[in-house]
């Protein structure tokens, strides 16, 4: 299988998990919001910046692991 194949394997897959979650995510957040708003909203803000270190790190491996030319 070719990198740019497994590559974008990888990026359905952390697509569709954030999709799912971000599916369930309104659910979350009210069973959250009866605890307290603050862990509702942190969650929230939680999840976005997860979103974007996930394909960051993502970058970093790739680039790590490339061969320098």
């Amino acid at each position: 299988m070719t990198e740019q194949k497994r590559s974008a394997i990888a990026a359905a897959v952390i697509l569709v998990g954030f999709g799912l979650l971000a599916y369930f995510l309104p659910t979350i957040m009210v069973a959250l919001g009866d605890l307290s708003v603050v862990a509702a909203g942190a969650f929230a803000v939680l999840f976005v910046l997860a979103f974007f270190a996930i394909f960051w790190l993502r970058a970093r491996v790739q680039k790590r692991n490339s061969p320098r030319q």
